[in-house]
Protein backbone atom coordinates (compact mmCIF):
# COMPACT_ATOMS: atom_id res chain seq x y z
CA UNK A 1 0.00 0.00 0.00
CA UNK A 2 3.14 2.32 -0.63
CA UNK A 3 1.12 4.26 -2.81
CA UNK A 4 -2.17 4.92 -0.47
CA UNK A 5 -3.38 8.35 0.34
CA UNK A 6 -2.47 10.12 3.81
CA UNK A 7 -4.14 8.93 6.84
CA UNK A 8 -7.44 11.12 7.77
CA UNK A 9 -9.72 9.88 10.53
CA UNK A 10 -13.65 10.62 10.63
CA UNK A 11 -13.13 11.48 14.43
CA UNK A 12 -10.82 13.21 15.78
CA UNK A 13 -7.07 11.77 16.73
CA UNK A 14 -6.52 13.67 20.38
CA UNK A 15 -8.44 15.07 23.02
CA UNK A 16 -7.42 18.21 24.07
CA UNK A 17 -5.78 17.40 27.08
CA UNK A 18 -4.95 13.39 28.41
CA UNK A 19 -5.54 13.34 32.15
CA UNK A 20 -2.46 12.55 33.81
CA UNK A 21 -2.54 8.78 34.94
CA UNK A 22 -2.85 8.35 31.18
CA UNK A 23 0.01 10.59 30.60
CA UNK A 24 2.16 8.82 32.64
CA UNK A 25 1.67 5.53 30.71
CA UNK A 26 2.35 7.07 27.55
CA UNK A 27 5.63 7.88 29.40
CA UNK A 28 6.40 4.63 31.41
CA UNK A 29 4.39 1.56 29.83
CA UNK A 30 4.04 3.06 25.99
CA UNK A 31 8.19 2.30 25.27
CA UNK A 32 8.22 -1.25 26.65
CA UNK A 33 4.79 -1.80 24.35
CA UNK A 34 5.76 -0.39 21.48
CA UNK A 35 5.79 -2.06 18.22
CA UNK A 36 8.65 -1.49 15.95
CA UNK A 37 7.98 1.34 13.32
CA UNK A 38 11.01 -0.77 10.64
CA UNK A 39 9.94 -4.44 8.98
CA UNK A 40 10.02 -6.76 11.93
CA UNK A 41 8.85 -10.43 13.17
CA UNK A 42 6.39 -10.15 15.58
CA UNK A 43 7.55 -13.69 17.02
CA UNK A 44 10.67 -11.97 18.30
CA UNK A 45 8.88 -9.61 20.40
CA UNK A 46 9.56 -11.86 23.50
CA UNK A 47 6.46 -13.26 24.11
CA UNK A 48 6.43 -17.13 23.32
CA UNK A 49 2.75 -17.71 22.09
CA UNK A 50 0.66 -20.17 20.06
CA UNK A 51 -0.68 -17.10 17.50
CA UNK A 52 -0.38 -13.50 16.51
CA UNK A 53 -3.56 -11.73 16.11
CA UNK A 54 -4.03 -8.27 15.12
CA UNK A 55 -6.88 -5.66 15.66
CA UNK A 56 -6.84 -2.57 13.75
CA UNK A 57 -8.61 0.32 15.57
CA UNK A 58 -8.75 -0.39 18.58
CA UNK A 59 -11.04 2.02 19.86
CA UNK A 60 -11.11 2.17 23.40
CA UNK A 61 -9.30 -0.81 23.57
CA UNK A 62 -12.35 -3.09 25.05
CA UNK A 63 -11.77 -5.80 22.48
CA UNK A 64 -8.68 -6.26 22.39
CA UNK A 65 -7.86 -6.28 26.17
CA UNK A 66 -10.93 -8.77 26.81
CA UNK A 67 -9.25 -11.10 23.94
CA UNK A 68 -5.51 -10.71 25.46
CA UNK A 69 -7.19 -11.62 29.12
CA UNK A 70 -9.20 -14.29 27.54
CA UNK A 71 -6.13 -15.96 25.73
CA UNK A 72 -2.96 -15.57 27.49
CA UNK A 73 -1.48 -18.32 24.95
CA UNK A 74 -1.84 -15.36 22.00
CA UNK A 75 0.10 -12.39 20.91
CA UNK A 76 -2.59 -8.98 20.80
CA UNK A 77 -1.15 -6.78 18.12
CA UNK A 78 -3.24 -3.59 18.31
CA UNK A 79 -3.26 -0.42 15.98
CA UNK A 80 -5.03 3.09 16.61
CA UNK A 81 -4.64 6.85 15.78
CA UNK A 82 -6.90 7.79 18.91
CA UNK A 83 -4.65 9.02 21.24
CA UNK A 84 -7.08 8.83 23.83
CA UNK A 85 -8.04 5.31 22.87
CA UNK A 86 -4.19 4.34 23.33
CA UNK A 87 -3.97 5.63 26.44
CA UNK A 88 -7.39 3.64 27.67
CA UNK A 89 -5.92 0.88 26.34
CA UNK A 90 -2.87 0.89 28.32
CA UNK A 91 -5.14 1.45 31.51
CA UNK A 92 -6.65 -1.75 30.58
CA UNK A 93 -3.03 -3.11 29.94
CA UNK A 94 -1.58 -1.88 33.52
CA UNK A 95 -5.00 -2.81 35.26
CA UNK A 96 -5.16 -6.34 34.13
CA UNK A 97 -1.14 -6.86 34.25
CA UNK A 98 -1.43 -8.22 30.66
CA UNK A 99 1.88 -9.41 29.12
CA UNK A 100 0.58 -10.45 25.67
CA UNK A 101 0.01 -6.72 24.12
CA UNK A 102 1.56 -4.87 22.06
CA UNK A 103 0.88 -1.42 20.44
CA UNK A 104 0.90 1.10 17.52
CA UNK A 105 0.06 4.23 17.90
CA UNK A 106 -0.56 5.55 14.32
CA UNK A 107 -1.36 4.49 11.18
CA UNK A 108 -2.47 0.82 10.89
CA UNK A 109 -1.10 0.48 7.34
CA UNK A 110 2.17 1.35 8.67
CA UNK A 111 1.77 -1.49 10.45
CA UNK A 112 0.91 -4.06 7.96
CA UNK A 113 3.30 -2.79 6.02
CA UNK A 114 6.48 -3.69 7.98
CA UNK A 115 4.79 -7.47 8.99
CA UNK A 116 5.99 -10.34 7.16
CA UNK A 117 3.71 -12.51 4.62
CA UNK A 118 2.11 -15.45 6.67
CA UNK A 119 2.71 -13.99 10.20
CA UNK A 120 -1.10 -13.09 11.25
CA UNK A 121 -3.52 -15.83 12.99
CA UNK A 122 -6.30 -13.64 13.18
CA UNK A 123 -7.62 -10.00 11.97
CA UNK A 124 -10.27 -7.81 13.62
CA UNK A 125 -11.68 -4.23 11.96
CA UNK A 126 -14.48 -3.83 14.59
CA UNK A 127 -16.49 -0.72 13.35
CA UNK A 128 -13.92 1.37 10.98
CA UNK A 129 -14.22 5.23 10.54
CA UNK A 130 -17.33 5.40 8.43
CA UNK A 131 -17.36 7.85 6.21
CA UNK A 132 -20.99 7.84 4.80
CA UNK A 133 -21.28 10.60 2.63
CA UNK A 134 -20.59 9.31 -1.02
CA UNK A 135 -18.00 12.08 -1.73
CA UNK A 136 -15.59 10.75 1.36
CA UNK A 137 -15.72 6.73 0.70
CA UNK A 138 -12.80 6.84 -0.77
CA UNK A 139 -11.01 7.09 1.81
CA UNK A 140 -12.83 4.11 3.91
CA UNK A 141 -9.84 1.98 5.19
CA UNK A 142 -11.64 -1.35 3.35
CA UNK A 143 -10.46 -1.06 -0.04
CA UNK A 144 -8.56 -3.39 -2.81
CA UNK A 145 -5.34 -2.44 -1.43
CA UNK A 146 -6.35 -3.28 2.34
CA UNK A 147 -7.59 -6.33 1.02
CA UNK A 148 -4.77 -7.60 -0.61
CA UNK A 149 -2.27 -6.49 1.91
CA UNK A 150 -4.03 -8.55 4.20
CA UNK A 151 -3.75 -11.59 2.38
CA UNK A 152 -0.17 -11.09 2.26
CA UNK A 153 -0.09 -10.91 6.10
CA UNK A 154 -2.48 -13.27 6.97
CA UNK A 155 -1.33 -17.40 7.75
CA UNK A 156 -3.60 -19.94 5.15
CA UNK A 157 -6.81 -20.38 7.05
CA UNK A 158 -6.43 -17.31 9.06
CA UNK A 159 -9.62 -15.75 9.94
CA UNK A 160 -10.80 -12.43 9.22
CA UNK A 161 -13.57 -10.66 11.39
CA UNK A 162 -15.01 -7.12 10.26
CA UNK A 163 -18.06 -5.35 11.77
CA UNK A 164 -19.64 -1.91 10.55
CA UNK A 165 -23.07 -0.55 11.95
CA UNK A 166 -23.58 0.93 7.98
CA UNK A 167 -25.30 -1.01 6.14
CA UNK A 168 -23.74 0.41 2.43
CA UNK A 169 -20.32 -0.03 4.29
CA UNK A 170 -21.17 -3.70 5.11
CA UNK A 171 -21.94 -3.80 1.25
CA UNK A 172 -18.90 -2.65 -0.16
CA UNK A 173 -16.98 -4.70 2.55
CA UNK A 174 -18.79 -7.88 0.95
CA UNK A 175 -18.12 -6.85 -2.27
CA UNK A 176 -14.20 -6.74 -2.17
CA UNK A 177 -13.75 -9.43 0.05
CA UNK A 178 -16.10 -11.82 -2.27
CA UNK A 179 -13.82 -10.52 -5.13
CA UNK A 180 -10.98 -11.83 -3.93
CA UNK A 181 -9.63 -14.76 -5.05
CA UNK A 182 -7.96 -15.19 -1.20
CA UNK A 183 -11.07 -15.00 0.83
CA UNK A 184 -13.99 -17.08 1.44
CA UNK A 185 -16.79 -15.45 3.49
CA UNK A 186 -18.02 -17.81 6.30
CA UNK A 187 -21.71 -17.24 6.65
CA UNK A 188 -23.80 -20.53 6.35
CA UNK A 189 -26.98 -18.68 7.32
CA UNK A 190 -28.26 -14.97 8.45
CA UNK A 191 -27.68 -15.20 11.30
CA UNK A 192 -23.71 -15.63 11.09
CA UNK A 193 -24.09 -12.12 10.59
CA UNK A 194 -26.81 -10.56 11.83
CA UNK A 195 -25.83 -12.15 15.57
CA UNK A 196 -22.43 -11.16 17.22
CA UNK A 197 -20.38 -14.24 17.25
CA UNK A 198 -20.16 -16.26 20.29
CA UNK A 199 -15.88 -15.26 20.67
CA UNK A 200 -16.94 -11.72 20.27
CA UNK A 201 -15.70 -9.13 22.95
CA UNK A 202 -18.83 -6.58 23.12
CA UNK A 203 -17.81 -3.12 23.63
CA UNK A 204 -19.38 0.11 24.67
CA UNK A 205 -19.01 1.66 20.86
CA UNK A 206 -21.61 -1.41 19.48
CA UNK A 207 -24.39 -0.63 21.99
CA UNK A 208 -24.57 2.89 20.74
CA UNK A 209 -26.19 2.41 17.68
CA UNK A 210 -24.22 5.53 15.96
CA UNK A 211 -24.85 3.84 12.15
CA UNK A 212 -27.98 3.69 10.10
CA UNK A 213 -28.40 -0.08 11.18
CA UNK A 214 -27.89 -3.09 13.62
CA UNK A 215 -24.37 -4.31 13.64
CA UNK A 216 -23.26 -6.65 10.66
CA UNK A 217 -20.53 -9.38 11.57
CA UNK A 218 -18.73 -10.78 8.05
CA UNK A 219 -16.16 -13.46 9.39
CA UNK A 220 -13.80 -14.33 6.57
CA UNK A 221 -11.32 -17.17 5.94
CA UNK A 222 -7.90 -16.92 3.89
CA UNK A 223 -7.91 -19.34 1.40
Amino acid sequence: MADRPPFRTFGRTRSRRLKPRRAALFDDLLPELAIPTEPFDPRLLGLATEEIWLEIGFGAGEHLAAAARARPDVMLLGAETFIDGVGSLLRYVEGLALQNVRIHAGDARDLMANLPPGSIDRLFVLFPDPWPKARHRKRRLVQTSFVLEAARILKPRARARIATDWADYAESILVELLSSPDFAWTAAAADDWRIAPADHFPTRYQTRQLGDCPPIWLDFKRI
